[in-house]
C-alpha cells in the first residue's frame, strides 16, 4: 500500500506547480545585452599580418536611455616579436526623446604599430531612426565633437606633438535581416576637421549557427586624409570570429 501511495502523493504536489507554469512559458526579455567574439584577423595597409582579434560588447537599452559600451583587441606577433597590437574602446549613452535621442560618444584608439599611436574622440549630437522594421534598420546621427590624435615616432621626429582639432562627426548605421538566421551590418562614421578628415567603413555578416552561437566575418576600413610621412592613407582589418550572445 505505500508504495502506491507514495506516487500518488509526489504527484499531487507537484500537480500545482505545473498549474502555476505553463509548458510554453518564457522568462520575460532582458533589458541587457553582452555579445563576445574571437577569431582570426587579416591586416593590410600599415600592419602586415594575421592573428587573433577578440571583442566584447555590452548594451543596456532601457525605455527612456541606452548605454552601449564596446572593447576589441587585436594582437599579431612572428617569431615570438609582436608585429601588432591595438586595442579600441567605444562608449555611447543615449537619451530618447519622443522623437530620435541625444547621444555623448567618446571613442579611444591605442594603436602601438599605427600612423598615429592614440587616437582620442568625444563627440555628442542628435540621432533618430529613419528606418525601424523587423528586418530593416537605419538610424543617423550628426554632432560637434573634439579629436585628439598622437603620431607615431619617426626617425625625423622623435616626438611628435599631438594634433588638437574641432570636428563635425556624422554617421549611419544600418541592419539588415537577410534570412531568419543571417544579417548584415554596416556603420559608416565620417569625421570632419579643419585639420584632418577621416572616413571609417565597420561592416559584416552574421549568421547563426546554433541557439546563441553565430559564426561572424567582419571588415573595418578606415581612411585618414593627412597622415605622417611613410605611413598609408587606408588601413583594412578582416575578421572572421565566432561570436556568442548573452541575453
Amino acid at each position: 500500500m505505500l508504495k502506491v501511495i507514495a506516487p500518488i502523493f509526489l504527484f499531487s504536489l507537484s500537480f500545482p506547480a505545473l498549474a502555476l507554469v505553463p509548458p510554453d512559458y518564457q522568462e520575460p526579455p532582458s533589458d541587457f545585452t553582452a555579445e563576445i567574439e574571437a577569431g582570426l584577423q587579416l591586416n593590410t595597409g600599415n600592419t602586415e599580418s594575421s592573428s587573433f582579434n577578440g571583442r566584447t560588447q555590452l548594451i543596456y537599452d532601457t525605455k527612456q536611455t541606452k548605454q552601449e559600451a564596446t572593447l576589441k583587441a587585436y594582437f599579431a606577433s612572428e617569431k615570438s616579436k609582436t608585429t601588432s597590437e591595438k586595442y579600441e574602446l567605444q562608449l555611447q549613452s543615449n537619451y530618447k526623446l519622443t522623437k530620435g535621442y541625444i547621444f555623448g560618444r567618446g571613442d579611444f584608439t591605442w594603436d602601438q604599430f599605427g600612423s598615429y599611436t592614440q587616437i582620442s574622440t568625444i563627440s555628442s549630437g542628435y540621432g533618430f531612426n529613419a528606418i525601424s522594421s523587423y528586418k530593416t534598420k537605419l538610424s543617423l546621427e550628426v554632432g560637434p565633437g573634439y579629436r585628439y590624435n598622437l603620431p607615431a615616432e619617426s626617425v625625423d621626429i622623435p616626438n611628435p606633438d599631438a594634433e588638437k582639432d574641432v570636428i563635425l562627426r556624422t554617421a549611419a548605421k544600418f541592419s539588415q535581416k537577410l534570412q531568419e538566421y543571417s544579417s548584415l551590418n554596416a556603420d559608416l562614421t565620417a569625421e570632419m576637421g579643419e585639420n584632418n578628415n577621416t572616413l571609417t567603413l565597420d561592416m559584416n555578416y552574421k549568421n547563426l549557427v546554433f541557439q546563441d552561437w553565430a559564426f561572424k566575418i567582419g571588415m573595418n576600413i578606415k581612411y585618414t586624409e593627412v597622415v605622417p610621412e611613410g605611413s598609408q592613407q587606408t588601413d583594412t582589418i578582416t575578421t572572421f570570429n565566432l561570436l556568442y550572445t548573452f541575453r
